[in-house]
């Protein structure tokens, strides 16, 4: 199938897509630029041959996976390929839309390229909520930060004992007055930023609260094992299984760890092995919620009242790989701590290695679900 098949890369841009196509004989040829528009892409897929004998890719992008859906609905073999990975010639200075088409084109025929995971469409309108409470929390963190600062400027501070940003601080603020009318409207205009921020981002935690509900039971059960984690709570554990989808599709817990770009960056020659930071080569979404949650590891094992709420109705597979994790990484935090590492970099290790430990629940629930429906499938 694959000697008789048409490799063809495409260059995609929002108004644009540049098309080359690389032939069985060798022969890679241009077919210049269409519209990006299904009409215009429909049309030359039907001039290129029958789609049996089409294998379609182009890169991961702003342009999401639209055109994936659209050419597997056509019933054509396309791959949405990761871009830092497509390779490039050290020499070559001369970069245009039609060299990119050739040469994603010509790697794909010799199989150089490396696909990425498409979601399916309710996990990735999962992800989208999820990234999109995100955005909102940096909003408020940038608001919080205009309000703290102009308060500083001028001078008022709350009373001691106060914790920032709760309800006695939030409460003192409303309560400042400004003798220039100027200053106040400025106040008044952060607070309702503040205010506004908070509404959103509870308006945005409600909505992933229901999405859960509907999305598959295989899903559902994964994320409510991640949350017997510490620091795994429901928005996290959501994050990782819409970031990664389905976690048995990673071999071993190395692959995972380098789909997050959490391990090191290397740079050996004969006898000489350098090793450096983290590559973040990944998911950075991943990254982030897997680092944030690394800090909880720096207390001593417990099961608290939270995490004793989470871990009701889960199976004591699950509950070991969790405690286990509270142990390993705990001491893997306080030995790397002892030895005069940085806390961040002590975090980030212990993040990589939490990786594992979410990659062990997600195996494990997979698993035990296989066989419960296997066991009623032969009763």
């Amino acid at each position: 199938m694959k000697k008789n098949s048409r490799f063809v890369g495409l260059d995609v841009h929002a108004e644009t897509i540049s098309v080359a196509v690389a032939e069985p004989n060798g022969e890679v040829v241009s077919l210049g630029t269409i519209p990006n528009r299904a009409e215009a892409i429909a049309k030359l897929m039907k001039k290129l041959g029958p789609p049996e004998k089409l294998r379609v890719c182009y890169e991961a992008g702003p342009t999401g996976y639209a055109l994936y859906w659209q050419l597997t609905k056509l019933g054509i073999h396309c791959e949405v390929v990761a871009p830092t990975l497509v390779p490039v010639k050290a020499g070559d200075r001369v970069k245009t839309d039609r060299r990119d088409a050739e040469r994603l084109a010509r790697s794909y025929r010799s199989g150089d390229l490396t696909a990425v995971w498409v979601p399916d469409r309710g996990c990735e309108a999962l992800r989208d909520l999820v990234r999109a409470r995100e955005a909102a929390k940096q909003d408020q963190l940038r608001a919080r930060h205009r309000l703290g600062k102009f308060l500083l400027r001028h001078g008022r501070r709350a009373p001691e004992g106060i914790r920032a940003w709760s309800r006695k601080h939030v409460a003192w603020m409303e309560e400042v007055r400004f003798e220039e009318v100027a200053q106040q409207v400025v106040l008044l205009d952060y607070l309702a930023e503040v205010a506004h921020a908070s509404h959103r981002i509870q308006r945005l935690e409600g909505a992933i609260e229901e999405m859960v509900k509907v999305m598959p039971e295989r899903m559902q059960a994964v994320m409510a094992g991640l949350q017997c984690l510490r620091g795994v709570a429901k928005v996290t554990a959501v994050t990782v299984v819409t970031e990664t989808g389905d976690l048995g599709r990673f071999t071993s817990p190395r692959q995972l760890m380098s789909y997050a770009g959490i391990v090191s960056s290397e740079m050996s020659s004969g006898r000489s092995t350098r090793r450096g930071g983290i590559t973040k080569t990944g998911n950075a979404h991943l990254r982030r919620v897997i680092v944030e949650a690394a800090w909880s590891y720096r207390y001593g094992p417990a099961v608290g009242a939270e995490l004793k709420r989470r871990q009701q109705g889960q199976s004591e597979q699950v509950k070991e790989i969790a405690w286990k994790a509270q142990h390993r990484l705990c001491g893997r935090y306080r030995r790397l701590l002892a030895r005069g590492k940085p806390h961040q970099k002590v975090v980030t290790a212990v993040g990589r290695e939490l990786l594992a430990f979410i990659w062990a629940i997600g195996v494990a629930i997979d698993k035990a679900r296989s066989t419960s429906q296997n066991t009623q499938q032969a009763a």
